[in-house]
């Protein structure tokens, strides 16, 4: 049995949230929420939150033992990218790409 939690349309690039999930896939979820609080990139606080939220799911949904949880997929992908406008010299413009992400984590129960 597995719960799975998703968190669409982050405003965080899809590359920097990729760096943090590496770092808790396959592992125990007590082990991943350490990680996760130790780690000092932007997408870490984000990461931990989908990760209580799976959790929850697990143990209200599925009825599922918190303690025997582990980080069985994780994956993040590109979202819809927000285009802005910055003024420039002689009356020009560049673009500003303000990226999103969709991140998806699924917890399984250790057999």
């Amino acid at each position: 049995m597995e719960a799975r939690a998703q968190a669409k349309m982050v405003r965080i690039s899809s590359r920097k949230v990729q760096l943090v999930i590496d770092l808790i896939r396959g592992k125990q979820v007590g082990e991943a929420f350490a990680i996760l609080k130790h780690t000092p990139k932007a997408a870490a606080p984000m990461v931990e939150k989908l990760l209580k939220s799976a959790v929850a799911n697990a143990e209200h949904n599925y009825n599922l033992d918190a303690e025997n949880l582990y980080v069985k997929e994780v994956f993040v992908g590109e979202g819809p990218t927000l285009k802005r406008i910055r003024p420039r010299a002689k009356g020009s413009a560049s673009r500003i790409l303000k990226r999103t992400s969709h991140t998806t984590i699924v917890v399984a129960e250790k057999v």
